[in-house]
């Protein structure tokens, strides 16, 4: 009986070390606005696209004028996905009673944020250079890395959703003629599913 106990309480200590390592504060719910965030931007883009390329008279200022307004939708997604994620995420760590800026959540940020950053800045250097078949390939390669990389300190989901993202950003490079759609499919429907599934076990009962 005594053993039993002993056992029960290693497993506890183990629990509660495991949960001490790891930003559980994550929303499964917020990946799932992410996703329709992606969805919409990328539909929108791909309109403008058609748009511009049915335009029999293409001047240099109407492509910056595409290529900023494509910016600008790149950017108000990741703004809308970054406000709901903390909105979400603070929400949920009230519930759990937990701090939601600590030690694990400050490391997950720095794991997430230097590949992010480095895939950033070479996304501004394709642009600077024109190389635009490489952006979308790019944006999901290094998005799949910094999943990856910084999944040891969250839910470990969010390691299958960094693999599989990771996997479409080398079918984008190659079948690049197809990348918006594998963009859409990636930032869109990825992230709709994983965080559906991150919600359903986790979230659904908090």
């Amino acid at each position: 009986m005594e053993e039993k106990n002993y056992l029960n309480d290693l497993k506890d200590i183990k629990e509660m070390m495991r949960k001490s390592s790891q930003f559980i504060s994550l929303s499964g719910l917020s990946g799932v606005l992410a996703g329709i965030y992606a969805l919409v931007g990328g539909w929108y883009a791909n309109e403008l696209i058609d748009k511009y390329f049915a335009n029999e008279y293409l001047t240099y200022e109407s492509a910056q004028v595409l290529e900023n307004k494509l910016i600008v939708i790149a950017l108000v997604i990741i703004h809308l996905s970054i406000f709901s994620g903390l909105l979400l995420s603070n929400s949920k760590s009230k519930k759990l009673g937990v701090k939601l800026w600590n030690e694990t959540s400050k490391r997950l940020v720095i794991n997430f944020g230097i590949p992010l950053a480095t895939g950033g800045v070479l996304v501004l250097i394709l642009i600077e250079r024109q190389f635009y078949e490489l952006i979308i390939p790019t944006t999901l390669l290094f998005y799949g890395m910094a999943c990856i990389h910084a999944s040891k300190y969250t839910l470990g989901d969010v390691k299958y959703l960094g693999i599989t993202i990771t996997i479409i950003g080398l079918l984008s490079a190659y079948f690049y003629q197809y990348s918006i759609p594998l963009w859409m499919l990636g930032f869109g429907f990825c992230h709709i599913f994983y965080g559906g599934m991150m919600w359903f076990k986790y979230d659904r009962n908090k």
